[in-house]
Protein backbone atom coordinates (compact mmCIF):
# COMPACT_ATOMS: atom_id res chain seq x y z
CA UNK A 1 0.00 0.00 0.00
CA UNK A 2 1.39 3.43 -0.86
CA UNK A 3 1.77 6.12 1.81
CA UNK A 4 -1.32 8.15 0.88
CA UNK A 5 -3.53 5.05 0.90
CA UNK A 6 -2.03 4.13 4.30
CA UNK A 7 -2.92 7.59 5.63
CA UNK A 8 -6.43 7.50 4.12
CA UNK A 9 -7.18 4.19 5.85
CA UNK A 10 -5.51 4.99 9.18
CA UNK A 11 -8.65 6.53 10.60
CA UNK A 12 -10.16 6.45 14.07
CA UNK A 13 -11.81 3.11 14.84
CA UNK A 14 -14.35 2.65 17.63
CA UNK A 15 -15.54 -0.94 17.31
CA UNK A 16 -13.14 -3.85 17.57
CA UNK A 17 -12.97 -7.59 17.02
CA UNK A 18 -12.40 -9.39 20.32
CA UNK A 19 -8.94 -10.59 19.32
CA UNK A 20 -6.07 -9.48 21.58
CA UNK A 21 -3.40 -7.22 20.10
CA UNK A 22 -0.07 -9.00 20.28
CA UNK A 23 2.23 -7.57 23.00
CA UNK A 24 5.01 -7.09 20.41
CA UNK A 25 2.75 -4.75 18.40
CA UNK A 26 1.88 -2.72 21.50
CA UNK A 27 5.57 -2.46 22.40
CA UNK A 28 6.49 -1.47 18.83
CA UNK A 29 3.78 1.21 18.91
CA UNK A 30 5.27 2.68 22.09
CA UNK A 31 8.73 2.46 20.52
CA UNK A 32 7.47 4.41 17.50
CA UNK A 33 6.15 7.11 19.85
CA UNK A 34 9.45 7.07 21.76
CA UNK A 35 11.52 7.83 18.66
CA UNK A 36 9.16 10.49 17.25
CA UNK A 37 10.55 13.97 16.71
CA UNK A 38 10.23 16.30 19.68
CA UNK A 39 11.24 19.86 20.50
CA UNK A 40 14.89 20.19 21.61
CA UNK A 41 14.92 16.35 21.86
CA UNK A 42 13.49 16.69 25.39
CA UNK A 43 11.59 13.35 25.35
CA UNK A 44 9.12 14.18 28.13
CA UNK A 45 6.44 11.58 27.39
CA UNK A 46 5.98 8.23 29.14
CA UNK A 47 3.54 5.39 28.47
CA UNK A 48 1.54 2.68 30.22
CA UNK A 49 0.36 -0.33 28.21
CA UNK A 50 -2.97 -1.77 29.38
CA UNK A 51 -3.40 -5.23 27.87
CA UNK A 52 -4.80 -7.70 30.40
CA UNK A 53 -8.53 -8.30 29.80
CA UNK A 54 -9.29 -7.29 33.41
CA UNK A 55 -7.40 -3.99 33.18
CA UNK A 56 -8.89 -3.18 29.75
CA UNK A 57 -12.40 -3.83 31.14
CA UNK A 58 -11.66 -1.53 34.11
CA UNK A 59 -10.51 1.29 31.79
CA UNK A 60 -13.49 1.04 29.42
CA UNK A 61 -16.08 2.87 31.59
CA UNK A 62 -13.59 5.69 32.25
CA UNK A 63 -13.29 6.80 28.61
CA UNK A 64 -15.91 8.55 26.48
CA UNK A 65 -16.57 7.73 22.84
CA UNK A 66 -17.70 9.52 19.66
CA UNK A 67 -19.01 12.89 20.82
CA UNK A 68 -20.82 13.56 17.52
CA UNK A 69 -22.94 10.41 17.75
CA UNK A 70 -25.72 9.35 20.09
CA UNK A 71 -24.23 7.13 22.82
CA UNK A 72 -25.99 4.00 21.53
CA UNK A 73 -24.28 4.50 18.15
CA UNK A 74 -20.86 5.78 19.20
CA UNK A 75 -20.04 3.67 22.25
CA UNK A 76 -18.80 0.16 21.48
CA UNK A 77 -21.05 -2.66 22.63
CA UNK A 78 -19.68 -5.32 25.01
CA UNK A 79 -18.48 -7.46 22.09
CA UNK A 80 -16.87 -4.47 20.28
CA UNK A 81 -14.66 -2.92 22.96
CA UNK A 82 -10.93 -2.34 22.46
CA UNK A 83 -8.58 -5.11 23.54
CA UNK A 84 -5.80 -2.77 24.69
CA UNK A 85 -5.14 0.82 25.72
CA UNK A 86 -1.99 2.87 25.90
CA UNK A 87 -1.89 5.76 28.37
CA UNK A 88 0.18 8.74 27.19
CA UNK A 89 1.70 10.66 30.10
CA UNK A 90 3.59 13.91 30.47
CA UNK A 91 6.52 13.55 32.88
CA UNK A 92 6.29 16.88 34.68
CA UNK A 93 9.71 16.40 36.28
CA UNK A 94 11.22 17.01 32.84
CA UNK A 95 11.24 20.52 31.33
CA UNK A 96 9.72 21.52 28.03
CA UNK A 97 6.62 19.37 27.62
CA UNK A 98 4.78 20.31 24.43
CA UNK A 99 1.41 19.58 22.86
CA UNK A 100 3.20 19.40 19.50
CA UNK A 101 5.48 16.67 20.84
CA UNK A 102 2.46 14.79 22.17
CA UNK A 103 0.76 15.04 18.77
CA UNK A 104 3.83 13.76 16.95
CA UNK A 105 4.13 10.84 19.38
CA UNK A 106 0.43 9.97 19.01
CA UNK A 107 0.72 10.05 15.22
CA UNK A 108 3.72 7.72 15.29
CA UNK A 109 2.10 5.37 17.81
CA UNK A 110 -1.14 5.01 15.84
CA UNK A 111 0.70 4.66 12.51
CA UNK A 112 2.89 1.87 13.89
CA UNK A 113 -0.22 0.05 15.13
CA UNK A 114 -2.01 0.54 11.79
CA UNK A 115 1.00 -0.94 9.95
CA UNK A 116 -0.09 -4.21 11.63
CA UNK A 117 -3.81 -3.69 10.94
CA UNK A 118 -4.48 -2.51 14.49
CA UNK A 119 -6.95 0.37 14.62
CA UNK A 120 -6.91 3.09 17.24
CA UNK A 121 -8.91 5.87 18.83
CA UNK A 122 -7.09 8.74 20.56
CA UNK A 123 -9.21 9.73 23.53
CA UNK A 124 -9.03 13.01 25.43
CA UNK A 125 -12.51 12.80 26.99
CA UNK A 126 -11.40 10.58 29.85
CA UNK A 127 -11.80 10.44 33.62
CA UNK A 128 -8.22 11.44 34.47
CA UNK A 129 -8.49 11.19 38.28
CA UNK A 130 -10.07 7.71 38.16
CA UNK A 131 -7.64 6.48 35.50
CA UNK A 132 -4.68 7.85 37.45
CA UNK A 133 -5.83 5.89 40.48
CA UNK A 134 -6.62 2.74 38.48
CA UNK A 135 -3.23 2.79 36.73
CA UNK A 136 -1.43 3.78 39.94
CA UNK A 137 0.32 6.62 38.14
CA UNK A 138 3.25 8.14 40.01
CA UNK A 139 3.24 11.75 41.15
CA UNK A 140 4.30 14.25 38.49
CA UNK A 141 2.95 12.03 35.69
CA UNK A 142 0.06 13.89 34.05
CA UNK A 143 -2.28 11.71 32.00
CA UNK A 144 -2.71 13.38 28.60
CA UNK A 145 -4.57 10.81 26.48
CA UNK A 146 -5.70 7.22 26.34
CA UNK A 147 -5.34 5.40 23.03
CA UNK A 148 -7.81 2.56 22.49
CA UNK A 149 -6.45 -0.23 20.28
CA UNK A 150 -7.78 -3.32 18.58
CA UNK A 151 -8.48 -4.97 15.25
CA UNK A 152 -11.28 -2.94 13.61
CA UNK A 153 -14.75 -4.45 13.34
CA UNK A 154 -15.92 -1.70 10.97
CA UNK A 155 -14.61 0.47 8.18
CA UNK A 156 -13.96 4.17 8.20
CA UNK A 157 -14.22 6.22 5.00
CA UNK A 158 -13.26 9.74 4.08
CA UNK A 159 -16.14 11.59 2.47
CA UNK A 160 -16.59 15.01 0.93
CA UNK A 161 -17.66 17.65 3.41
CA UNK A 162 -21.18 18.92 2.83
CA UNK A 163 -22.57 22.25 4.04
CA UNK A 164 -19.40 22.89 6.08
CA UNK A 165 -20.18 20.11 8.58
CA UNK A 166 -17.19 18.34 10.14
CA UNK A 167 -19.41 15.89 12.04
CA UNK A 168 -18.67 12.24 11.30
CA UNK A 169 -21.60 9.86 11.01
CA UNK A 170 -22.48 6.22 10.44
CA UNK A 171 -23.69 4.91 7.11
CA UNK A 172 -26.34 2.15 6.89
CA UNK A 173 -23.62 -0.51 7.37
CA UNK A 174 -22.54 1.22 10.64
CA UNK A 175 -19.25 2.24 9.03
CA UNK A 176 -17.86 5.66 9.88
CA UNK A 177 -17.99 8.45 7.32
CA UNK A 178 -15.48 11.20 8.08
CA UNK A 179 -15.96 14.51 6.20
CA UNK A 180 -12.78 16.28 5.12
CA UNK A 181 -12.32 19.68 3.56
CA UNK A 182 -11.15 19.54 -0.03
CA UNK A 183 -7.64 20.52 -1.13
CA UNK A 184 -9.09 23.59 -2.86
CA UNK A 185 -10.26 24.77 0.56
CA UNK A 186 -7.09 24.12 2.57
CA UNK A 187 -4.29 24.92 0.11
CA UNK A 188 -4.39 28.70 -0.04
CA UNK A 189 -1.68 29.13 -2.64
CA UNK A 190 1.63 27.89 -3.90
CA UNK A 191 4.35 30.48 -4.33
Amino acid sequence: MDMMEFLRTRRTYRRFAQRPVEPEILRESVDAARIASCGANRQTLKYVVVQSPEAVAAVQPLVHWAAYLPQEQGTPKADETPTAFIAVLQDETLPGGSDVDTGLALGSLTAAAWAHGVGSCIMGAIDRPALGKLLALPDKMRLCYMVALGYPAHESHLVTMENGSVKYYLDPARDYCVPKRGMDEVLIKTV
